[in-house]
């Protein structure tokens, strides 16, 4: 993994160089005989989506860097894009660098969003990778004189076929860049597509792609050596630190500095309702920080006793409603006249990203310019949010992604990013700002709670005839899943921009065919609209587990009713048949013995087992996952034992990532069906560290994850990242039931839950 460390690099210089981005539709250029100089510039060219320069540039002593506009979130995404372009070009994957993230070298692909890094991010690298390959043999048909079809490339060589004649790309190249216009959609973010004249190779050429290949950025981890966004240093920097209420909506109505008098180099900082302090030290602004006497407005206490939480949703007045038919029928009459009605209600609170670490960022404003050093997923965004924040052009700001603490999902760091860009503006000074845990734990935005009604109806024979799957929620997103805007951060929000919440939810992804079938969801209001720690975002696949966890518990709910086993009953009922083979595979691989209802009853033994199914569907991606699980009846503590997984996603770039990725997102949904949930009181956020938000330990990691890859390397890269979070909180929820006989429907399933439910 490389990033930009010449942090030494004047703004001013940089901005120049990169030129303005102006959205535009370019034809690609073919080259004819004697004009291949025409394809090199001594100076890259502007650095816009439809410039060949802006993705790949290939150096004199052979190197291929590849320039990304996403970043790596730990999944190795990176190493699949060197993959992807090393094919194209036809050099060895050791030729390849790619730089990441960073807004004065790579143009907004998106950032780390929704699982699309190799699905759609990879799609502009693979088409200039080979458009490059193209034009460098066009230009070795002119040195050589002999059509280009004499001409094949290999090892970063164009050769003439059937002779010693070669040259390396490196040597056609020079000390020059790309000058060849692509095609580009107008489009930027995730949606963004560059095409050149050349055709990609096809999957059966592939040398490099479908090898495991090692991630860049473990060496560096585990020795110590890879630069954080938390170690980063800026000459001049100062230490900042946000002051926020102790009771959640407060704003402050004035400031004793005197208390902190006796703190040396100490400037309070205040524009509205942002109130923090400025130290030389970082120990001073911690301590300036926690000692600042702060006189808070007297608000009314903005949020219900949590353990009325669902109630509260239940009867919440609708903000916004969708209802949509996924099949023609009508589900109401068809469960009026059913033989059997079944009826489940499942609950999911609120969670945190409860990063490694509380969010921390760098901002340098000055002279009409700023620099951002920021660990968000999203740096382009952070960029736009920042120059919002700051009344700047976005081509005045450069934001640099170095990887921080975590970031799935819209966690701290987006807030981190605009804090410190609004010190930095106000104290003129380049300012770093770095969290305490209690507030990355306690501000950051949240995953949404929310009740998932759902019914269904069967005839006679135990057919489905009806179901109905229905959410009453908090947004899916109060702020956004970037920092694109201030009014996405409390920054922004404590500074007045106008709130700008999406207002949308989400229904569960699967291919289940029954005759008549809905499913919709409401939205109702925020706790508090402003600047609350329970605002709702974006988490690691965003309403995934939640909607799932109902969705596939009710399944196997149905299966039940209809005396069926719940693998059986599955297949009954999907519809697409590459979903029908996964759910297939993980069930074969795992060993599955049909049955109907729960091998254990309650009473019995005190550690008792259960396996469970379920099935998803993500971004294109198709998975199954078989869960093993022991309860442990006296403590209520639950193991995972082993997880059996069939996981498809069209062509598999690098195996051995996919795998590490996949082993990734169990343990982090495990983390969360078993363990995870927001407390609060009527005032703010109780959950502010380790023991008051608890994630999975170490010791209680599923013992195996057997993984089944199906590889179709005919069809396109489909959304990896996060799909095989989806299923797994269904699959503990199934197999808790296998395993006691008792069905629980609230999640987190935490011992003290489990003890209660189990009387």
């Amino acid at each position: 993994m490389t990033f930009m460390k010449d942090y030494g690099m004047t703004r001013r210089s940089v901005l120049k160089g990169a030129g303005a981005l102006v959205v535009t539709i370019s034809t690609p250029i073919t080259l004819k005989p004697g004009s291949a100089k025409a394809a090199l510039a001594a100076k890259r060219p502007a650095l816009t989506p439809d410039e060949l320069s802006s993705f790949v540039k290939i150096a004199e002593n052979g190197q291929v860097t590849a320039f990304f506009g996403k970043m790596d979130m730990g999944q190795g995404v990176d190493v699949a894009i060197a993959q992807i372009v090393a094919d194209e070009l036809d050099v060895p994957f050791k030729a390849m660098k790619v730089v990441m993230g960073d807004t004065a070298t790579t143009v907004n692909q998106g950032g780390g969003s929704g699982s699309t890094g190799i699905q759609r991010g990879g799609i502009p690298l693979r088409n200039a990778a080979a458009e490059a390959r193209r034009i460098l043999m066009e230009m070795a048909a002119e040195r050589f004189k002999v059509p280009v079809d004499k001409l094949e490339t290999a090892d970063g060589f164009v050769k003439v076929k059937g002779t010693s004649k070669k040259v390396a790309y490196g040597r056609l190249i020079g000390a020059n860049h790309f000058n060849v216009k692509l095609s580009w959609n107008g489009r930027m973010g995730n949606r963004l597509k560059s095409t050149g004249v050349a055709k990609p190779k096809s999957p059966d050429s592939y040398k490099v792609v479908g090898k495991s290949h090692p991630r860049y950025d473990v060496p560096g981890k585990v020795y110590g050596t890879l630069d954080f966004v938390t170690d980063i240093k800026v000459p001049g920097m100062v230490h900042g630190r946000v002051i926020r209420p102790t009771k959640a909506g407060a704003k402050p109505l004035s400031v004793d500095e005197s208390s902190i008098k006796h703190i040396p180099n100490v400037q309070v900082v205040r524009h509205k309702d942002f109130i923090g302090v400025v130290a030389d030290k970082e120990w001073d602004a911690i301590r300036a920080a926690e000692q600042l006497k702060v006189n808070w407005s007297k608000v009314k206490a903005p949020f219900p006793n949590q353990d009325a939480l669902y109630d509260y949703i239940r009867k919440a007045p609708v903000l916004k409603a969708k209802k949509k038919a996924k099949d023609a029928g009508d589900v109401d009459k068809a469960i009026k006249g059913a033989a059997k009605v079944v009826e489940a209600e499942y609950e999911w609170p609120f969670q945190s990203h409860a990063s490694m670490g509380p969010a921390s960022a760098i901002a340098d404003v000055k002279d009409g310019e700023a620099t951002l050093w920021t660990g968000s997923q999203k740096p382009h965004y952070a960029r736009n949010g920042v120059a919002k924040l700051l009344g700047m052009k976005k081509e005045q700001v450069r934001g640099i992604w170095v990887p921080g603490p975590g970031s799935y999902g819209r966690n701290d760091a987006g807030d981190g990013a605009h804090d410190a860009a609004m010190f930095s503006k106000l104290v003129g000074k380049p300012v770093r700002v770095q969290g305490m845990r209690y507030e990355g734990t306690g501000w950051d935005p949240k995953a949404p709670a929310s009740v998932h009604p759902l019914r269904a109806g069967l005839d006679a024979q135990g057919n489905v005839i009806a179901y109905h799957f229905h959410s009453k929620a908090f947004d899916r997103q109060d702020v956004r899943s970037n920092e694109a805007s201030p009014s996405y951060t409390l920054a922004g929000q404590l500074t007045g921009a106008k709130l700008t919440p999406r207002k949308i939810f989400r229904t569960p992804a699967e291919s289940y065919e029954f005759p008549n079938k809905r499913a919709g969801w409401e939205i109702i209001h925020p706790l508090l609209e402003r600047a609350s720690p329970l605002r709702t975002s974006h988490f690691r696949d965003p309403l995934g587990p939640q909607l799932h966890f109902a969705s596939e518990s009710f399944v196997d709910e149905m299966a039940l009713a209809a005396g069926a086993d719940p693998v059986e009953f599955r297949l009954k009922y999907i519809k697409k048949k590459i979903d029908a083979q996964v759910v297939r595979v993980a069930a074969e691989k795992a060993g599955w013995k049909p049955r109907v209802g729960a091998q254990s009853k309650p009473g019995g033994t005190s550690t008792v087992s259960g396996r469970g199914i379920a099935y998803a569907q993500r971004n294109g991606a198709v998975l199954a996952i078989v869960a093993e699980i022991e309860v442990d009846r006296k403590t209520g503590r639950i193991w995972p034992r082993k997880f059996t997984v069939a996981h498809e996603c069209g062509l598999i770039i690098n195996p051995d990532g996919l795998r590490r990725c996949i082993e990734g997102n169990i343990v982090m949904a495990t983390s969360r069906m078993l363990w995870e949930e927001v407390n609060f009181d009527n005032e703010k956020v109780t959950s502010v560290d380790w023991e008051t938000y608890p994630i999975l330990e170490s010791m209680e990691v599923p013992e195996e994850i057997d993984i089944v890859l199906i590889d179709r390397p005919n069809i396109m890269p489909k959304g990896a990242g996060e799909p095989s979070t989806r299923p797994v909180a269904g699959a503990i929820a199934n197999a808790f039931f296998d395993a006691t006989g008792v069905r629980l429907r609230r999640a987190p399933y935490t011992p003290a839950r489990v003890k209660a439910a189990l009387g």
